[in-house]
């Protein structure tokens, strides 16, 4: 821990350089991961623990027979990460702001020194994050702020499970476990769409063979099921992108650009409305929607789907041999940017 905080403090320096609007969001990352690594523990003192609630305990257990199969059965690191528990007192770790412009549904990048450049901006406040997304509607960006319960420090630190997902389904649990020891395997600074997509890839086909292995016939059914929800989730996304894109790429004034873009939206509701209507009840993705979904929740979506189906067809063609297709993607991942892309993409970079 020591060596990790020597890190934050040489990156609070850049940012002290950088100046002073920089310097406070640092600071208040450096003072959010200081805060988790000083409550979380070792999960076996807080399952002996007689003050920790039965149900903690029970999914604190299950936990770690995830963790197990996630480095012997998965090939994922085998290290400190998820073998402790911090207990935060609040509904999510960060709050993610993720900015795109009026006319754009590409998102605004911030860049830092360990990780690059990501298309969102993390705050351990939601207070913090919502002034952030304020201050950038004031300038006409569309502003997504989204409660995020999990993320990765890339190995820079033991991440520990969280009370803000350690109530969530097991299967959810796993993915979430899954997903961000994914990050420490293969991580490419400044390309959040490769990095997300990529995990999101080696998170299904975990969950998928714990299940298997759990025989949780019932619940594996129901995997399925979500991901079929999450496809169609997905592709009523990129479809309103697509159309969004061909609007802000006509040569018009912006008053008839906005009349098109306000029209884009209602029909994106509408078309939601209707996916939902098959969904049995489902209403799971209405926090992300919102409202009023604008071009920031298109770019916080896509950056985790657009290259997903192609990490899966990789993953076949190493018959589903994870070890394997990590070294692929590691193969893939030392490529220029272009040519990741366009091995990745067949709708072109």
């Amino acid at each position: 821990m020591r060596n990790a905080l020597r890190i934050l403090a040489v990156v609070a320096l850049g940012a002290l350089l950088a100046g002073c609007e920089t310097l406070g969001y640092y600071t208040q990352a450096i003072g959010g991961q200081f805060e988790i690594s000083t409550r979380a523990q070792p999960v076996d003192a807080v399952m002996d623990d007689p003050a920790t609630p039965a149900a903690i305990r029970a999914k604190l257990a299950l936990a770690k027979t995830m963790r197990e199969f996630a480095s012997r059965e998965l090939g994922l690191p085998d290290n400190g990460s998820y073998r402790r528990y911090a207990d935060l007192g609040r509904p999510f770790v960060v709050w993610n702001v993720v900015a795109a412009g009026e006319f754009s549904t590409k998102a605004v990048e911030s860049c830092f020194p360990v990780v690059g450049c990501v298309t969102y901006r993390g705050y351990f406040g939601e207070a913090d994050a919502r002034a952030h997304a304020e201050a950038l509607r004031a300038k006409g960006y569309d502003v997504q702020v989204s409660g995020i319960p999990a993320y990765s420090t890339l190995g820079w630190f033991d991440d520990p499970l969280l009370s803000t997902f350690i109530r969530y389904p097991e299967a959810e649990i796993a993915r979430i476990v899954f997903h961000e020891l994914a990050h420490q395997v293969v991580y490419i600074k400044g390309d959040t769409v490769f990095n997300e997509s990529f995990a999101v890839a080696v998170e299904r086909a975990g969950v998928r063979r714990w299940l298997a292995a759990e025989h949780r016939e019932g619940e594996l059914a129901a995997f399925y099921a979500a991901r079929e929800r999450q496809r169609e989730f997905v592709a009523l996304i990129e479809g309103t992108k697509a159309r969004l894109d061909a609007v802000y790429a006509q040569p018009i004034a912006s008053e008839p650009m906005r009349a098109a873009k306000r029209e884009a939206f209602a029909q994106f509701l509408r078309d939601y409305a209707a996916l939902k209507a098959g969904w049995g009840g489902f209403a799971g993705y209405d926090r992300i929607v919102g409202a009023a979904p604008g071009n920031a929740l298109l770019a916080s979506i896509t950056a985790y789907s657009k290259y997903v189906p192609a990490f899966e067809k990789m993953l076949e063609a190493e018959k589903g041999d994870l070890p394997r297709f990590y070294a692929a993607v590691k193969r893939l991942a030392a490529l220029p940017e272009k040519e990741r892309c366009a091995a990745l993409s067949s709708a072109g970079c």
